[in-house]
């Protein structure tokens, strides 16, 4: 393989260079037109948006393909874990720069950073930033191969490679784990491929494009589409705890779609599930996930909305205002009697359509998709008066639903106000945040949701947002429980994320991670609110002194941990007391941060002789063995569903049905059930699962009712 150097340009740093065994003189004039190439392209590449997608740019007249193009994805329990693998091509007879650009999806963690060098994957290592830029600048002189990764901002990562040689080839692979977002119970992924780097990059695989999605879920699953390739990805139930998804494109095919695939699931009974991960010596991680179950779906109540259209200039581009248009009037369609709204659209200043709360009537309807499709994306964003604006709705009766569509883009300077001015709204409202498109503030827009009690939910241009619009409508009906919290005896628990226990929404889990020292039976307490009325719930959980199946829930956790001490210094206004936790739990569980940078040496020798632990080269070794057993018990099971295909399969199960109808029913009912008889031979299942019933007994539908009956005369009274 040629050798090269990676160079990534960094706002008040030095200008990009590169050396080589030249005379000074002649090595500027060697490299002076890609130093320019490579500024210019850094100043392009903030127009990458989307996530999970590798981009490679040819540089300075330099041409790239797509020579393959792999992603592999396995989500267990809601946690996907996302491996993406591929090789381009150099079609010119001459070296030519490689621009990967790499944005972030919505809460990732970026686990693995690696490189094929001289035939051999080398897996990176996580390191503080500025010694990671450090150790890569002393490269320059030689002609090894360092590889650097950084985050450049809040949702892209970036790395560059030169030179790749003549009609040469490079491999890369990035792994990253998430949480999917789910919405009334359909959990969605994104593969976002609507991305480019700069204008003209082609897109077009020279190669196959691949991806396969498998789903191992404890709650069953009801079904699975694609709403962005409907005709071209195809599915596959296995069982009710496991399908599969597959999408392939020839070479050729143009890579600018999102590939979007969601699964829904059902829960009878409202309930906790729990996932852990320890090895042996070290302390373990958990993952609890609350769900509220269908009891509770037809609990509702009219209420207010003020829909928060953001118009300003960003929204113009890859047809984000369009689609906050059309999301827009999806939700309205979905409004029921008793429900009232208002239509405001913002950009430097907020427009209303009504000037107050108008009920759902055809003629409002008309009235709000005619004001709609009026609306053009212009000037700048401050949501600052367009919040302050809607909290004048208040009715002290009733919910005030404030829903903000928006890419987030807001000034800079207004972002401390916000965030002051979300801790100040009125007691009985709530923001919900919806970032529209691929190019997002998301950090921004899930902070303003957080702290006002609300969700933030993140729409692309490949998904089903008429159904999205329903999901999140029925979401903002139904906050099954508030004010909640968790009490852990028996297992010392500690460092939980998040700290507070968020609202539970019908159709949204919610998961609570944390660490424990041992393993035993645990005491797990949940209290809180079901309107107005007391909950309070207690069961028996089961922490393993050993579990190697899930060990992606512990960068989870750690990222979870990162994001926290970020948000919390944001809201103090300085970050500098966090960075150094920050950094230590990036080194400790390799997570690339803002903070932290992902290197990769040439060797071995060379990690030694920086004196850089292989942290992560352990850590993936470990990821991977646990996906090696995931997928084989995946195949076993896939296997045992195939077993039922075919003309003796048929045979076998129809002369089964005929012996058990001959059976005679007293004497059937009184036979030993076979698990019966060895079940006191089997090793103790450990208890994984609790359920608990929010729709009956004391907090039943009907004692809710009338208690928030009776707490709307007490209001009135008042």
């Amino acid at each position: 393989m040629s050798s090269r150097e990676i160079r990534h340009d960094q706002r008040g740093e030095r200008p990009w260079k590169a050396t080589c065994h030249r005379t000074p003189t002649t090595r500027w004039r060697r490299w002076f037109p890609l130093a320019v190439a490579a500024a210019l392209v850094a100043a392009t590449a903030t127009l990458a948006g989307a996530a999970g997608l590798l981009i490679a740019d040819g540089g300075f007249g330099g041409v790239l393909e797509i020579a393959d193009h792999e992603v592999n994805v396995t989500v267990n329990n809601g946690i996907a874990v996302t491996t993406v693998d591929q090789v381009f091509r150099n079609t010119e007879n001459r070296q030519v720069e490689a621009l990967y650009t790499f944005p972030v999806p919505k809460g990732a963690s970026v686990s693995n950073f690696s490189m094929w060098i001289n035939g051999r994957e080398m897996v990176g290592e996580v390191l503080e930033k500025k010694r990671a830029r450090q150790i890569y600048e002393s490269y320059k002189q030689t002609r090894r191969d360092p590889g650097l990764l950084e985050q450049v901002d809040y949702k892209t990562f970036e790395m560059r490679i030169f030179p790749i040689g003549p009609r040469a080839e490079q491999r890369v692979r990035i792994t990253y784990y998430q949480e999917l977002d789910v919405d009334h119970d359909w959990a969605t992924y994104v593969y976002p491929l609507a991305t480019v780097s700069r204008q003209g990059v082609d897109t077009r695989t020279a190669g196959r494009f691949a991806l396969t999605f498998e789903v191992k879920s404890a709650v069953p699953i009801v079904a699975m589409e694609s709403p962005s390739h409907p005709g071209a990805v195809v599915t596959a139930k296995h069982t009710e705890f496991y399908y599969q998804a597959s999408l392939e494109k020839t070479a050729g095919s143009n890579l600018n779609e999102d590939v979007v695939v969601a699964y829904h699931i059902s829960r009878p009974q409202t309930g906790i599930d729990l996932l852990t991960a320890k090895e042996p010596g070290r302390d373990g991680t958990f993952c609890l996930t609350l769900t509220a179950g269908e009891e509770v779906a037809k609990l509702s109540d009219g209420m207010d909305y003020v829909f928060v259209l953001d118009i300003s200039g960003s929204m113009a581009s890859n047809g984000k205002l369009l689609l906050s248009k059309e999301s827009v009037g999806a939700f309205l369609k979905e409004l029921g009697k008793g429900d009232r709204f208002e239509v405001m659209a913002f950009n430097v200043q907020p427009n209303a359509l009504f000037r107050n709360l108008e009920a759902v009537t055809p003629e409002s309807l008309t009235r709000a998709d005619a004001f709609l499709a009026s609306q053009k994306a212009k000037g700048g964003t401050r949501l600052n008066p367009a919040l302050t604006t809607a909290y004048k709705y208040r009715d002290p009766d009733r919910t005030l639903n404030v829903v903000v569509l928006s890419d987030g883009m807001t000034e800079q300077r207004e972002r401390a106000t916000l965030l002051q001015l979300i801790r100040s709204r009125p007691g009985n409202s709530r923001v919900f945040c919806i970032g529209v498109g691929n190019e997002v503030n998301r950090p921004l827009l899930e902070q303003l949701a957080e702290d006002s009690g609300g969700l933030a939910a993140f729409l692309s241009s490949g998904d089903n947002f008429a159904r999205q619009a329903t999901a999140f409508r029925r979401k903002l009906m139904h906050p099954v429980a508030t004010g909640l919290a968790l009490r852990f005896e028996g297992v010392e628990v500690y460092d939980l994320e998040p700290g507070s226990v968020p609202d539970l929404y019908h159709g949204t889990p919610v998961r609570v991670y944390g660490r424990y020292r041992k393993g035993g039976s645990a005491t797990v307490a949940l209290a809180g609110e079901v309107r107005g009325i007391k909950l309070d719930k207690t069961a028996r959980l089961d922490f393993p002194d050993e579990d190697p199946g899930n060990p992606e829930i512990e960068r989870m956790w750690a990222w979870h941990r990162v994001d926290q001490l970020l948000k919390d210094a944001d809201r103090n206004g300085s970050r500098q007391a966090a960075i150094d936790e920050v950094v230590r739990l990036g080194e400790a569980f390799s997570i690339a941060t803002e903070y932290t940078s992902f290197i990769v040496l040439e060797n071995d020798a060379e990690y030694r002789r920086w004196k850089i632990d292989r942290k992560n080269a352990l850590l993936v070794e470990r990821d991977r063995k646990a996906q090696e057993r995931l997928r084989a018990s995946l195949d076993s099971i896939r296997d045992r569903a195939l077993g039922s295909l075919g003309p003796q399969a048929a045979e076998e199960m129809q002369t089964v049905a005929a012996r058990a109808a001959s059976r005679p029913q007293t004497a059937r009912s009184h036979q030993p059930q076979p698990q019966t008889r060895v079940a006191s031979n089997q090793p103790r299942k450990r208890r994984q699962s609790w359920d608990f019933s929010i729709g009956s007994g004391p907090v039943g539908p009907l004692f809710v009712g009338l208690a928030a009956w009776l707490k709307r005369r007490k209001q009135k009274s008042q």
